[in-house]
Formats: structure tokens, sequence, C-alpha cells
């Protein structure tokens, strides 16, 4: 990878944790309060409603979590497997393959934010507000020093 690249890489995965987030909030909020075109039907899911109420909380907490870069990697986790869940319980029984069952979206969600999951927040995520970052400089200071040449 180009140095370029590489410093750059913090920032890229910051900018497609926003999206990704900031999109899958959308979902929660068009379900439970009737923006944004609503749910499936203009409308919004009756507060308690199983599962599809409560995959919209997940989809509105979930999603504003990890678009804010706060307990990213948990509400990633969780958004996947709610994601995943929908998949096997509503798209799974109708046809094999996403395509044919309407669970592309479903299972990109699913496999994107377990991607979030490994690969954390990136740069510009509240998380760093609230973390100590000394390991990750004890890190960086053990590196230099194995690389500084020993005067003889």
């Amino acid at each position: 990878m180009t140095p370029h690249l590489h410093r750059a890489q913090p920032y890229a995965l910051a900018l497609f944790r926003i999206v990704v987030g900031l999109l899958f909030a959308c979902h929660g909020a068009a379900s439970i309060f009737g923006v944004l075109g609503g749910a499936r039907d203009g409308g919004s899911i009756p507060a308690g409603t199983w599962p599809g109420w409560y995959a919209a909380v997940i989809q509105l907490i979930g999603g504003a979590l990890v678009a804010l870069g706060l307990g990213t990697r948990l509400a990633a986790l969780i958004s996947s497997g709610s994601m995943a869940y929908a998949y096997f319980t509503v798209h799974q029984s109708h046809a094999l393959f996403p395509l044919q069952n309407g669970g592309e979206p479903s299972a990109i969600y699913c496999w994107v934010f377990l991607l979030i999951v490994f690969t954390g927040p990136g740069a510009l995520a509240l998380d760093g507000l609230f973390t100590d970052r000394a390991p990750d400089r004890q890190d960086r200071d053990h590196t230099a020093e194995q690389n500084t040449p020993v005067a003889a």
C-alpha cells in the first residue's frame, strides 16, 4: 500500500462507517416514525410489533451509534446480528439467494457491519474521546525503539 493511501485509511474507514450508519439509521427512522417514505406501506410500524419494530429500534440506535463512532464495535455487532436474523427468518424461506428473495439489503448490511466490527471505527469517532490512547503510543514508541540504531 502506498504511504498516501495508508495515511488516508482511517479517514476512509470513518467515511464508510458514517455513511453506512446514517443509511441504517434512516431505515429505522422510516419504520418507527413514518418519515422518509415510511415503512413498506408508507406508514410506521406499531410500537412493540415483533420483530419489525424491534429491528427498527436496532437500526435507528445502532446506525446512529455507528455513524457517531460511539460503542462502534458493539453497535455494529448487534446490527450485523439483527440483519442476519432478518435474512434467515424473513427472506431465506422465499428463495435461496438474496437476489431472488429480496434479502439483498439485509445480507449486505450484515456483512458490512461485521466488517466494521473487525476494522473498528477509523478516525473521527467519539470512541476516541473516551478511550485511553496510551497503548497506541506505547506500540509506536516500542516500534521506534526497535528501529533506532544503537550507538557503539
